[in-house]
């Protein structure tokens, strides 16, 4: 994994894990802690797969959609 990368997947998860604070009114902590364990973050993290390169609304709506089918 490049730097650029790295940063990229950096920024992406700061963005969702802000949304996930302003729409559910939840901690940072709490925020962090369900995207981390997210089938999305583990996505996002696989530069294989090149959601890193999607912008992080289109991210943070897979998340939401695997939230609901969960």
């Amino acid at each position: 994994m490049t730097d650029q990368q790295q940063e990229m997947i950096e920024y992406t998860t700061q963005e969702v894990v802000g949304y996930l604070i302003e729409d559910n009114a939840i901690t940072i902590e709490q925020a962090m802690e369900q995207f981390y364990l997210s089938d999305t973050f583990e996505k996002l993290s696989d530069v294989e797969t090149g959601l890193y390169l999607e912008g992080s609304t289109y991210v943070y709506e897979l998340l939401k959609r695997e939230i609901q089918n969960m």
